[in-house]
């Protein structure tokens, strides 16, 4: 593991120093037996320790103390911090899971490739859902040229999804996809009763360039996806966030424009939800080029301030980094600052707790498993290289379990689900 700091001697000698003192947790064997952690059970930085359990079962997603896991062949229900999984369930088509969300009250909800489902009272049962159009009809997945690459309908990049809106957990997130898995078309999906029903927010137009041709990513030459009647394309999208201050929502998207006719694909949306009349109002408020700090992602508020993290390419030089702005001035660059430069392009960030944690991917910088850490908002930043776990993108990073351990997917390329490892910040 390397480091690379961003803050004085002096600091960084205190915060190495309150690393001495060891750490003390709960840890399970391979048959569920609690026993007091010693600091060699973890590998630590000064600002985190770290751990990446076996994959098997896959643990895909976490809430407070419950986590929810995969197998080839069943769905796996754990209430006490993913040490022990009591609760368990046959499901055939376990290894094609793409997303699973955890409710507060412990409803899972989780999707395949197509498909999406919901279980209840710790995986005792589980239904298919069938998601609404915004009319109320069924919205039902389009009949794909190859079975085997139907559409990644529900995947998401992004690891904070839900928030409590007037009193009620609401989820809403959009799919990433169009990369493997077949073409899909992309939209902004939302439950406001626990995954009973839910419904699209809103739905992006047909993009030409990722026509359902039967290949894993899409193409041209095939079958239009998507709404007929909206213009605005994208590949897919990059992350959907909730500010309480305005009681509004984000989304971003991308990717890149795909020759001098093409449309652009990287755009910026307000949301609004009127949860009386089950209707929404979104803006598109920015469509710009991908080498702007407008493609990116992590989009996260703190205190009525807007945080996003700039994934853009292209020629240099490259508009990146860490930024921070009023949400009232997002389309005005001179209004934004520039908290931290990491110089690689990247999706993948949460903020919890004045902790702000980013990953950058082994396919498009020098880091093999890069991580970015500030302990406080911003003020001070930390670059490691956990180099023993090999070369992957760490993604969908998740808010912190109820021992404090932030859950990140390991991608091997910018996709490909390879592991997942836990987090904890000192």
């Amino acid at each position: 593991m390397t480091k690379k700091n961003y803050v004085n001697r002096r600091q960084f000698i205190g915060t190495a120093a309150a690393a001495v003192g060891g750490l003390m947790l709960p840890i399970s064997d391979a048959f569920g037996t609690y026993r007091v952690a010693t600091p060699d059970d973890y590998p630590s930085t000064p600002h985190f320790w770290y751990r990446k359990p076996p994959n098997t079962p896959y643990v895909d997603s976490q809430n407070k103390n419950m986590a929810f896991a995969f197998t080839d062949t069943e769905i796996l229900f754990s209430d006490d911090n993913s040490h022990t999984w009591h609760h368990k369930k046959a499901f055939p088509d376990a290894k094609n899971i793409t997303y699973s969300h955890i409710f507060n009250d412990g409803t899972v909800l989780f999707a395949t490739r197509e498909k999406l489902y919901l279980c209840k009272e710790k995986l005792k049962s589980y239904n298919e859902i069938i998601v609404e159009n915004t009319d109320g009809s069924d919205y039902l997945p389009h009949t794909p040229k190859n079975p085997d690459n139907p559409g990644w309908y529900f995947h998401t990049v992004t690891g904070v999804d839900s928030w409590i809106i007037n009193g009620k957990e609401m989820l809403v997130w959009g799919n990433y996809s169009n990369v493997k898995g077949g073409a899909t078309p992309l939209n902004i999906y939302y439950t406001t009763d626990n995954g009973k029903t839910v419904k699209i927010a809103y739905s992006f137009g047909q993009n030409p360039y990722f026509t359902d041709n039967g290949s894993p990513g899409g193409g041209k030459g095939g079958n239009l996806l998507g709404n007929p009647n909206n213009p605005v394309i994208c590949r897919h999208i990059h992350s959907v966030a909730y500010n309480p201050a305005e009681d509004a929502f984000y989304a971003c998207t991308g990717d890149i424009k795909r020759g001098p006719k093409a449309k652009e694909e990287v755009h910026w949306l307000r949301g609004t939800y009127d949860l009386a009349k089950d209707k929404w109002n979104w803006i598109v408020i920015i469509t710009e080029s991908s080498n702007t700090r407008y493609k990116s992602g992590g989009i996260s508020f703190v205190d009525g301030q807007m945080y996003w993290i700039s994934d853009a390419n292209g020629p240099e030089p490259w508009d990146r980094g860490i930024f921070r702005c009023n949400p009232a001035d997002i389309a005005n660059p001179k209004s934004h600052t520039l908290l931290f430069n990491p110089k690689y392009e990247t999706t993948r960030m949460i903020i919890e707790d004045g902790v702000i944690l980013a990953a950058l991917p082994a396919v498009a910088s020098p880091f093999t498993l890069g991580i970015i850490i500030s302990p406080d908002l911003g003020k001070t930043w930390f670059e490691y290289d956990i180099k023993e776990f090999g070369p992957f993108y760490p993604s969908r990073i998740q808010k912190k379990n109820a021992e404090g351990w932030f859950r990140l997917d390991l991608r091997s390329g910018w996709i490909d689900r390879s592991g997942y490892m836990f987090l904890k910040p000192k």
